[in-house]
């Protein structure tokens, strides 16, 4: 893999960083690419540059985010959901700044749909529904519900500022994940 040039890289994260804080002040249907550049310090010709438009550049940050969660799981798969989900809300505290940003700005939505795809997608590996508690169960309505329940939680501790550490968060959301799975 090609090294990444620094100027490169340090306009792109100064994209990334314009685009959050923009939009914590407004909808982000209205930043515009002029709003960027200023923000970010760069020429509009450097943002298309990177991006087709400020829906690709939101895009590949969400999916940058969601891509680190992903290789996490696969990098401790031998974990249990518990240990799985301190990982994760490790992640979630350390990442604070965007994923309330996320949650609570119009790009919401967006987001929210990533997000439980990715838990789907995570959950659907554990989801038995031949044997144990969800034995008959419909798969699919059984992995959405878990999906939901979890994505859930992880929205309401955002939009109530962490009202609980993220280690407490951790182990209930795992305690809950084995209850269920």
């Amino acid at each position: 893999m090609p090294k990444v040039d620094r100027r490169i890289k340090k306009s792109q994260q100064a994209l990334k960083k314009a685009v959050l804080e923009l939009m914590a002040e407004k909808n982000f249907d209205d930043i515009t690419i002029q709003d960027l550049s200023d923000r970010a310090d760069v020429s509009r010709g450097t943002i298309y540059l990177h991006y087709m438009d400020k829906y690709d550049l939101l895009d590949k940050l969400i999916e940058g985010h969601i891509d680190e969660m992903r290789e996490m799981c696969v990098d401790h798969a031998d974990m249990d959901h518990i240990e799985c989900s301190f990982i994760c809300t490790e992640y979630l505290d350390n990442n604070y700044d965007f994923f309330a940003t996320m949650l609570a700005s119009k790009g919401a939505p967006y987001f929210h749909k990533r997000f439980m795809d990715y838990q789907i997608e995570e959950f659907v590996k554990d989801i038995d529904v031949t044997n144990g508690i969800n034995k008959g169960f419909d798969r699919d309505v059984t992995v959405r519900f878990i999906a939901s329940a979890y994505v859930g939680v992880v929205e309401w501790w955002f939009k109530n500022d962490r009202p609980i550490p993220h280690q407490e968060l951790a182990k209930q959301l795992g305690e809950l994940i084995v209850r269920n799975v």
